[in-house]
């Protein structure tokens, strides 16, 4: 059935206006907590402290008008600079303040260990701006269970969906409008990712973490994306702040943004091996080969999506193919989510179920004229 594009327009709005609706209009300090991760002994926290205002007029909910007023009112929030952010999670507690635009991360070191028959934590969280200003909240954080044995790194721009998130206006067109929705990630990817979150035996539940050059304002975009094509949620989404300003209009640029990330969680996950998505189009096969370099016998495999028909780059790639494996990696530049899940099968990385649910996967027969699977 063809949505029209009101009703398009509608659930787009819905969703943007979704993040002010916990305060019922009423405004004042709120906390977004983003998804945290860790170890047996640390963990990492990260949200943003905003001041909201009111919606000022009696709109009820669920109408035209109200989403529009929350629309409003999230476009014009604020960051609380200086507010005391105390964390809580299994008898650890740690206090940190907000960054001038809000912001607060912290590695908090864990005193007991947490329990091992489930991988997702809750932490507490306290907020103190003043005497008169309090809020609390809660954070889910992902520690990986004791048989895990690999973490998975995923690029999200042209990796794992077609359009960038750095272009809003695309991005809310694939996800909302006609038939969009079904075609805004890669054929394939939501089975192959699956499959290596659960590995070769189907029990592994590894750490899938996914990095874009997109601001934290769209977070709740991504994971309505991830939901919508049922592709592992990730314990973090790793966005970064743009820094928008009057004075600065344009975002700053995301210089090695990615490979602080890798490089982090190698630490993090020391005795771990990684596997690197990414596609052709950026510096993602550079990026990654620079990587294996410099972390000799810690990243196992590499998978680049080719998203070009340029000759030359793939060559160049080739070339980066033959320096890693020198290093004992595995480097595939792969046209479609079938050719990798292949590769990760022969590798042992996952399981011939996995496989065969890549290849059946319904959105490879419905892939668009001139774009790969």
């Amino acid at each position: 059935m063809t949505r029209r594009p009101s009703q398009s327009l509608r659930k787009l709005l819905r969703l943007a206006a979704r993040p002010m609706k916990s305060d019922r209009g009423r405004g004042g300090i709120v906390v977004h907590a983003y998804r945290g991760y860790g170890s047996a002994s640390q963990v990492y926290l990260m949200g943003r402290v905003f001041h909201q205002p009111s919606l000022g007029l009696p709109l009820a909910e669920g109408t035209l008008a109200r989403d529009l007023a929350d629309v409003v009112r999230r476009g014009v929030r604020w960051g609380v600079g200086g507010a005391e952010v105390t964390l809580r999670l299994n008898g650890s507690t740690l206090t940190v303040t907000t960054d001038r635009d809000g912001y607060y991360d912290a590695w908090m070191p864990l005193d007991e260990p947490l329990p091992q028959d489930r991988s997702w934590h809750r932490a507490e969280l306290d907020v103190r701006v003043d005497d008169a200003h309090t809020v609390s909240g809660s954070a889910e954080v992902y520690v990986p269970p004791p048989a895990v044995d690999m973490v998975v790194i995923s690029d999200i721009d042209d990796t794992v969906m077609y359009t960038g998130v750095a272009n809003k206006l695309k991005m809310f067109y694939r996800l909302f409008l006609e038939k969009a929705d079904r075609r805004t990630a890669f054929p394939g990817v939501a089975p192959f990712y699956q499959a290596l979150f659960a590995g070769a035996d189907g029990q592994r539940r590894r750490p899938m973490l996914y990095v874009s050059r997109g601001p934290w304002s769209i977070y709740e975009v991504l994971e309505a994306f991830f939901q919508r094509n049922r592709i592992p949620v990730g314990p973090i989404l790793f966005l970064r702040e743009w820094g928008l300003s009057l004075q600065r209009p344009w975002p700053r640029k995301a210089t090695d943004h990615k490979a602080r990330v890798i490089e982090q969680m190698l630490s993090l996950y020391d005795t771990l091996p990684f596997v690197l998505i990414g596609d052709s189009g950026q510096q993602d096969p550079e990026t990654y080969a620079r990587i294996v370099r410099e972390h000799p016998g810690r990243i196992h495999t590499i998978y680049i999506r080719n998203i070009n028909q340029d000759a030359s780059r793939a060559a160049a790639i080739d070339r980066l193919a033959e320096e890693v494996g020198e290093d004992g990696c595995s480097l595939l530049l792969a046209s479609s989510s079938v050719q990798m899940a292949e590769h990760a099968h022969d590798q042992g990385l996952i399981s011939s179920a996995g496989l065969e649910a890549v290849r059946r996967s319904p959105d490879l027969a419905d892939t668009r004229d001139g774009d790969a699977a």
